[in-house]
């Protein structure tokens, strides 16, 4: 059974975040960060700036946060609510990278920032006036959690007006994740929800987006998966745990470019493979690095390629493949397995269960 997080107090977050707990960071740590990122691109037009894509603001605010063990956080204010201060933090970082926007930079550096600022950052409580826009948020609120990325798609997508192609390139996931998320939340919960309680003005403005949406082309990638699977593929899942390995194994894991392994299976491979500290990317020990915290799907994919390329030149060794970038980097399977559809083939790369899952 999956462990609760929600209506957990700033100390027992802080305590996760600690502890790289994959759920407290990605409920809380990317649940605060997206609605500052939503604040703040309605204010700079961030979708529109390269560099300035979510994942890549949340990453590096995450490390930033990591190097002093997240005790900025109990060093804030006792006045300042730990999501106040963490969607104050957000602003800080991303001003940082807008280089346009000098006027904004008072301080140069992060950690400068969180010594001299006072700011009180309030977060604008708008008042939606249609029932449409309520009943969204109403939905997304007793289903979803607001914070949650299920949310924020329906959001995005029946509120903001963003195209599915949009909203994947934002959140740093397909256009197909997207696709399928929204719906199957229209199909199991928002077109039943309107059907229930609205006339049929309300309901038709749903199905009307409903089929905006499936007009959206899905890209072939799934489909071609499926054709193209190994029928049997029990034989090349990676296990769970992993306490130790073959002298022909090489255990695969999420890092970023810094190569501060602190946490999940990065910390596994520091401890007992072989993993160096500083050391970010591909060969290590027994272990194989992958960057995951750089920024959206995208940036990652230079880096799988490059492993699968390594594992097709390297037939003696056996790669176990942990669910990189589905921890702290806050992706999730559907999210990352596609990037390893060229492994599929490969008969010494195993991969996660939940990755195979998307695969097949």
């Amino acid at each position: 059974m999956k462990k609760k997080t929600i209506g957990l107090t700033d100390d027992q977050i802080i305590e996760g975040l600690r502890k790289c707990d994959s759920r407290i960071t990605r409920d809380y740590f990317y649940g605060y960060c997206r609605i500052a990122w939503h604040i703040y691109d309605r204010q700079y037009d961030l979708a529109m700036k390269p560099g300035m894509d979510f994942y890549s603001i949340a990453h590096e605010y995450y490390l930033a946060l990591d190097k002093h063990d997240f005790k900025q956080l109990e060093d804030r204010n006792s006045g300042c609510s730990l999501k106040t201060w963490m969607i104050n933090g957000f602003r800080f970082v991303l001003l940082d990278r807008l280089k346009g926007y000098q006027r904004e930079h008072r301080v140069n550096s992060f950690d400068e920032r969180v010594e001299k600022a006072k700011v009180r950052f309030d977060i604008p409580d708008d008042n939606f006036q249609e029932d449409f826009r309520n009943t969204v948020f109403e939905i997304c609120r007793s289903y979803y959690g607001r914070d949650s990325r299920a949310s924020i798609i329906l959001q995005m997508l029946l509120i903001d007006g963003f195209k599915c192609k949009e909203v994947a390139t934002q959140l740093g996931i397909s256009p197909s994740a997207v696709a399928q998320r929204f719906h199957k939340m229209m199909n199991e919960v928002v077109i039943p929800y309107f059907k229930r309680y609205y006339e049929a003005p309300m309901e038709s403005a749903c199905l009307e987006m409903e089929e905006s949406v499936k007009a959206m082309p899905l890209p072939g990638t799934l489909s071609y998966l499926q054709n193209t699977m190994q029928p049997n593929y029990s034989n090349r899942i990676t296990p769970e745990y992993i306490t130790q390995l073959q002298p022909n194994e090489i255990f695969v894991f999420g890092s970023n470019l810094a190569g501060m392994h602190g946490g999940g299976a990065a910390r596994t491979a520091r401890l007992h493979f072989g993993a160096v500290m500083g050391n970010g990317d591909g060969p290590q020990g027994q272990s194989y690095a992958i960057p995951t915290m750089q920024g959206g799907v995208e940036t990652i994919k230079p880096y799988v390629d490059k492993f699968i390329a390594y594992a097709k030149a390297h037939p003696d060794q056996t790669f176990l493949v942990t669910p990189i970038g589905c921890g702290i980097a806050g992706f999730f399977p559907e999210d990352i397995a596609p990037l390893f559809e060229d492994a599929i083939d490969v008969e010494n790369i195993h991969l996660p269960e939940s990755f195979w899952e998307i695969l097949k």
